[in-house]
Parts: C-alpha cells; sequence; structure tokens
C-alpha cells in the first residue's frame, strides 16, 4: 500500500489561504499551481473551489505522491499533474487564467526565480492573476525575529536559497507584465501577493 506524502504546514495554511483565493479567485477558469509539492492544496482547493480547474505541475519525482492525494478524492476538476522544471524554457503548458505557488520563492535559488516569472509571463493570460504565499522581505529588512532564523536555516542547507525582498520580486513581475494588485498579511509571518496580468509580454532580450 502506498503511502500519501503530507506536509505539515501545507495542512496548517491551507485554510487561510483559502479565504485570499475565494476573493482572488473569483470566477471560472483554469489555475496553474506551481510547486504542487505533496497535492494536499491541490485537492483541498479544488474540492472548495469547484468553479476552478486545478493544474498542479512538479518535477518529476514529486508527480506520484500528487496523484495519491488525487486518486483519493476522485475529483472532476483537476488535471493530471504535469512535469515543470521552471528553468526549462519555454514551458509546454497551455495559457492559463491564473497562477498560484505557495512556499517556493525562498527555497529556489534566484535564477529559478526569475525563470518562473518569466515563465508565468508566457503563459498567464491578460487580465488574469497571479498569487503568491510564503515569507517576504521588505526593503531587505525581515518581518519577524522567526523569519530571520528560518533564513538562517535555508541558507545553511542551500547557500543558493532564502527569503526574497519584496521589491525584487515585484520587479520581475513588472518586466513581465505584471502589476501589483494585493498584498495579505498572513498568519505565521507570511505574506500573499497578488499581481495581475496588464499587458502583453513581447519578445525581447532576456525573454523565452
Amino acid at each position: 500500500m502506498k503511502i500519501k506524502p503530507f506536509a505539515e504546514s501545507s495542512e496548517q495554511n491551507k485554510e487561510p489561504i483559502l479565504v485570499i483565493l475565494q476573493k482572488e479567485f473569483d470566477k471560472p477558469g483554469t489555475v496553474l499551481e506551481i510547486g504542487g509539492g505533496t497535492g494536499q492544496h491541490a485537492v483541498y482547493f479544488s474540492s472548495e473551489l469547484p468553479h476552478l480547474v486545478w493544474q498542479p505541475t512538479e518535477k518529476a519525482g514529486e508527480l506520484p505522491g500528487i496523484c495519491l492525494w488525487m486518486e483519493e478524492a476522485g475529483l472532476s476538476n483537476i488535471h493530471e499533474p504535469v512535469e515543470l522544471d521552471v528553468s526549462t524554457h519555454p514551458w509546454e503548458l497551455d495559457a492559463m487564467d491564473m497562477v498560484f505557488s505557495a512556499n517556493t520563492v525562498h527555497i529556489m535559488s534566484w535564477p529559478e526565480v526569475e525563470c518562473m516569472f518569466q515563465g508565468i509571463g508566457n503563459v498567464l493570460r491578460v487580465g488574469g492573476k497571479f498569487c503568491l504565499y510564503g515569507p517576504f522581505n521588505y526593503d531587505n529588512v525581515y518581518t519577524s525575529d522567526s523569519n530571520a532564523q528560518f533564513d538562517v536555516w535555508l541558507k545553511d542547507h542551500d547557500p543558493k536559497s532564502g527569503i526574497r525582498n519584496f521589491e525584487n520580486l515585484d520587479q520581475l513581475a513588472q518586466q513581465v507584465g505584471m502589476s501589483l494588485h494585493k498584498d495579505y498579511e498572513m498568519p505565521a509571518n507570511n505574506r500573499i501577493l497578488v499581481w495581475k496580468k496588464v499587458s502583453s509580454q513581447s519578445p525581447g532580450p532576456g525573454n523565452w
């Protein structure tokens, strides 16, 4: 018997995140989830937001775990998870109405974060929103002592990781035609940043 993967953080944050997604993803459409992890979020949000079709993505090794959660849930509004390495361009994905990602940018290297925003700029339809959940710094300042300690822990495990500055992320978003829509305070010193795609992305230097 295969055992579903489980992340305690996903279990703890799913309800507060849902409150925001109910506001921001209020119209029918397809949601691209980047970094689907265990699959807990995909199953929970799909069950609570039946007007959405959820498209989870992850690196190849994590896909079987997502499938276990999907098989047990038996929901019709989740697509089979797709392998996605954000650094590989172009992404083999259709255009998306919305994008969601949780606890990803602080475990990626900065070049991977840049690639992720570039990819989102390519697949997100004009008028669509990107919701990013996690801890962020503002003006290079930690928002709490626990976030500062978490950042040390991250860099001890991988020097390329770390809590990212809001200003740097917002700059990446602007470069691909997105404008900041909302910045929500969340429990446990996290936030949800919401960008809206306001213009098409024109191919140019540095674009795929």
